[in-house]
């Protein structure tokens, strides 16, 4: 098996000439940014795509329609329920899912399912601002694979780390932003993604060997989303000295899990 970050927090699987995405974005518009993140690598071949949130910077049916396989599945949280501004940050993601002929389906918490090589374990997150999200855990080749969203540090680790067994390579957020939006009045002073230490103590609790931060960077746009300082520098350093080996990968660059002894 390989694997490869796609940018924000965009990762991809491959195992056998089959792949799996997880929050591919091919849209850096909502980041308020120009960047160019890698495509999937098998257009019109991708076994499965998972989607943490609906959030468009995690949520973008446009590349995923172009990644998929005909009949290839997708797998979501479930629709945020209410009206107005509950719906804000997922309303245009539904709707282009709908528009583009893509039947996710909803999974709950502790649900899995297999596609191909992979096997998929839909675990418990916390969304910053509020909405559904998961946390995945893909099995292939003997390698556990943690891929955390953009959550919040929560009490859940030990119980996924349990039901799924410990993890060998953890994709975690690390820029712990301060956001201030208007249809969440009034703010919060809290960060709505983990910081760079708690990103490593999530890996640490889920067992990890090699962690990989993603969802860091991009995006920094005072005052309404504030990312931490040296987010990179701080998780590295917590990191080591929890002994996982923080792996800082360029994206669209693909390695192996020989940098993560598997369980």
């Amino acid at each position: 098996m390989r694997l490869r970050r796609l940018g924000w927090a965009g990762v991809e699987l491959e195992h056998s000439g089959q792949t799996l995405v997880i929050d591919l974005l091919g849209d850096a518009s909502p980041l308020f940014s120009d960047e160019k993140f890698p495509p999937a690598s098998r257009p019109g071949e991708t076994a499965a795509a998972l989607v943490t949130h609906l959030h468009s910077d995690h949520a973008d049916p446009v590349a995923i329609r172009k990644a998929l396989a005909d009949g290839a599945p997708v797998y979501r949280p479930e629709p945020v329920t209410g009206e107005g501004d509950d719906l804000k940050w997922t309303c245009e993601a539904e709707a282009a899912f709908r528009e583009h002929g893509i039947a996710a389906e909803a999974l709950q918490p502790w649900e899995e399912r297999g596609v191909g090589p992979f096997r998929i374990g839909a675990g418990p997150s916390v969304d910053g601002l509020g909405d559904p999200q998961l946390c995945w855990v893909v099995e292939c080749d003997g390698v556990r694979v943690f891929h955390g969203g953009d959550t919040i540090f929560h009490g859940q680790w030990w119980s996924i780390a349990r039901r799924f067994g410990p993890v060998d390579i953890a994709f975690v957020p690390i820029n712990g932003p301060i956001v201030e939006l208007p249809h969440l009045q009034p703010p919060s002073p809290f960060n709505a993604v983990m910081l760079p230490e708690e990103a490593a103590v999530a890996a640490h609790i889920l067992g990890a060997r090699v962690a990989v931060p993603i969802h860091y960077g991009t995006l920094h746009k005072p005052p309404i989303y504030i990312e931490t300082p040296r987010a990179v520098e701080r998780f590295e350093k917590r990191a080591r000295e929890l002994g996982i080996t923080p792996l800082v990968t360029p994206p669209g660059e693909w390695f192996t899990p020989r940098n993560a002894p598997v369980h």
